[in-house]
C-alpha cells in the first residue's frame, strides 16, 4: 500500500514537469522558426521563382540542400539515383523521424506576383502546387528540431527528405524502394492546400502507362487502303476507353494525354503515343482498371491492322491513414489556432476568385476540427506509398484562396507572396510540435506504429515501377 501511494506522489511531481518542459521546447521551436522567416521567405521565393519542372529541380534542390548544410546536417545526394533527390541527417538513435518535402513546379502556368493572370514568362512553370513552400517548411521543422537535439532536450535523429518529381512520375517509389525510409519509426508530410486539416483522408491509388501504335504509312488520297493507321488505333482506344467510363466506379478516374498521332495531314500516320493515367481508391481496384484498359489497346490494334506496345511509367499506392497520429497533430493545430490575414490578403484573395469565376470567400486560415477517416475525394500522391512502409502524420495548411482553382495561375499568385508565407509559417510550427511530441514520449511513436501495423496491407508492397532510375521518355 506503501509503495502504491509513493508511486502515485512520485507521479504527481514528475508528469507536471514533463508536461511544462515539452511545452518550453515547442515555445521555443515556434519562435526558433519565427526568428528564421525571412530567410525561409527567400529560400521558398527563389524555389517559386526557379518554377522547376520534375527531375529538372538541379537549382530547387541545391537551395534545400545548401540550406541544410549550412544547418549542420549531412547531406546524402543521388538517392536512389536520382540526380535531384538527397537526404539530409542529424542527430543519433531513437527515435528516428522522417519529414517529406517536395520541390517540383508544374508545367505551363507561370504567374506574376498579382492577383489576375499573366504569365511571369510565358509558357514556363509556375508553383500551382505550393511545392516551394512545401519543402522549405519541411526543413524549416527539421531544423527546429535538430537545434533541440544539439542542446539536449531532444533525443534521437531526424531526416529530411528531399522527393523530386512528385508531380509526374512519383520519384518517392524509387526512394521507397532504394529502402531509404525503411529506417523510420515515424515519417511526417504536409501540403499546401486551402484550409488547415489533419490529414485523415487516404488518396487515390493510380497507374500510369504509355500505348504506343504502329502503323504502315501511304498517301492519304492516292491509296489510302496501303496504309494502316496508327492514329486511327490510338482514337479507337481513346474510343474504348470514354465507353469504358459508363461502366466503372463512381470512384474511378481515367485520364489519358495524347503525346504523338502524326506529322502532316496527307500521310496515313505509322506512329501513335498516348499516355493513359488510370485512378481508384486502392491499387487492388486499380488493378482491374488496368487490365481492361490493356485489353482495350489489343482490341484497337486488332480492329486495325496495327501493332501495339505497352510501357509502364509509373504506379503509386493510396494513402495509409494513420489516424493516431492525426489526433496528434490536431492537439498542435489547435494550440497554434488560426491564420489571420490583412484587409490587403483578403481583397488579393478574392480578386483572384473574381477572375477564376468562384465565390468571393476570401481566406480560411481557421483550424478544421478533427474528421472521419474518409476514403479519398481528391488526388494521388506518392506519399501513399511511404506510408505504406512506414506510420506517416499529415497535415496541410492554407497557402492560397478558399475554393479557387488547384494547379493553376489562381495557386502560383499566392504561394509567392503573404499567403503562401504565413502557411509555409504555420506548417513548420505545426509539424516541429508534433515531432517533439513524438520524440519527448515513446509511448506515442508505440501507438503511431500500432496504428500502422493495425492498417496495412496483408500483401507485402510492391513498387510499381520499371528497374533502373525513373524517366520521363
Amino acid at each position: 500500500m506503501k509503495k502504491n501511494i509513493f508511486l502515485l506522489l512520485m507521479l504527481a511531481l514528475i508528469l507536471p514537469v514533463q508536461a511544462q518542459q515539452i511545452k518550453t521546447i515547442k515555445k521555443d521551436l515556434q519562435q526558433s522558426i519565427e526568428q528564421k522567416q525571412k530567410e525561409l521567405t527567400t529560400l521558398s521565393d527563389a524555389i517559386w521563382e526557379a518554377a522547376e519542372t520534375s527531375l529538372e529541380e538541379y537549382k530547387s534542390s541545391k537551395l534545400l540542400k545548401d540550406y541544410a548544410r549550412q544547418n549542420g546536417f549531412e547531406v546524402t545526394e543521388n538517392v536512389a539515383e536520382i540526380s535531384t533527390a538527397f537526404m539530409a541527417k542529424y542527430g543519433s538513435g531513437k527515435p528516428v523521424i522522417g519529414i517529406l518535402g517536395e520541390f517540383d513546379a508544374n508545367a505551363g502556368i507561370s504567374q506574376k506576383r498579382q492577383p489576375t493572370k499573366e504569365a511571369r514568362i510565358e509558357g514556363a512553370a509556375g508553383h500551382g502546387c505550393g511545392h516551394n513552400l512545401f519543402g522549405t517548411a519541411s526543413l524549416a521543422a527539421a531544423v527546429a528540431i535538430k537545434e533541440q537535439i544539439e542542446k539536449g532536450t531532444l533525443k534521437g535523429t531526424v531526416i529530411f527528405y528531399g522527393t523530386p518529381a512528385e508531380e509526374t512520375i512519383f520519384a518517392k517509389v524509387w526512394m521507397a524502394r532504394e529502402g531509404v525510409f525503411d529506417q523510420l519509426d515515424v515519417c511526417m508530410d504536409w501540403h499546401p492546400g486551402d484550409n488547415i486539416i489533419s490529414g485523415t483522408e487516404t488518396s487515390k491509388a493510380l497507374v500510369d502507362f504509355r500505348v504506343m501504335f504502329y502503323g504502315e504509312t501511304s498517301h492519304a488520297s492516292a491509296d489510302p487502303w496501303n496504309g494502316k493507321s496508327a492514329v486511327d488505333a490510338m482514337e479507337l482506344y481513346t474510343t474504348g476507353l470514354n465507353y469504358y467510363r459508363e461502366h466503372i466506379l463512381p470512384t474511378s478516374r481515367i485520364h489519358y494525354q495524347i503525346e504523338q498521332a502524326g506529322n502532316v495531314v496527307n500521310v496515313v500516320p505509322d506512329y501513335a503515343k498516348i499516355w493513359t493515367r488510370l485512378r481508384e481508391n486502392s491499387v487492388e481496384k486499380v488493378d482491374e482498371m488496368y487490365e481492361r484498359a490493356l485489353d482495350i489497346a489489343k482490341g484497337a490494334a486488332l480492329m486495325t491492322g496495327t501493332r501495339y506496345e505497352t510501357k509502364l511509367i509509373s504506379g503509386i499506392y493510396e494513402i495509409l491513414v494513420n489516424r493516431t497520429g492525426a489526433e496528434i497533430m490536431q492537439k498542435n493545430l489547435e494550440t497554434l489556432g488560426e491564420i489571420t490575414y490583412t484587409e490587403d490578403e483578403i481583397a488579393y484573395a478574392n480578386t483572384i476568385l473574381k477572375e477564376s469565376g468562384k465565390p468571393q470567400i476570401g481566406i480560411n486560415g481557421k483550424v478544421t476540427p478533427l474528421q472521419e477517416t474518409l476514403p479519398a475525394q481528391g488526388g494521388s500522391t506518392d506519399v501513399g506509398d511511404v506510408s505504406q512502409v512506414v506510420p506517416t502524420i499529415r497535415m496541410s495548411a492554407t497557402v492560397a484562396s478558399d475554393g479557387g482553382p488547384w494547379h493553376s495561375w489562381a495557386v502560383v499568385a499566392c504561394t509567392g507572396m503573404s499567403i503562401g508565407h504565413k502557411g509555409m509559417i504555420y506548417a513548420a510550427k505545426a509539424l516541429s510540435m508534433t515531432m517533439a511530441d513524438l520524440y519527448k514520449n515513446p509511448k506515442l511513436v508505440e501507438a503511431v506504429k500500432a496504428d500502422y501495423q493495425k492498417n496495412k496491407k496483408s500483401e507485402p508492397y510492391r513498387p510499381r515501377i520499371l528497374p533502373g532510375p525513373p524517366s520521363l521518355d
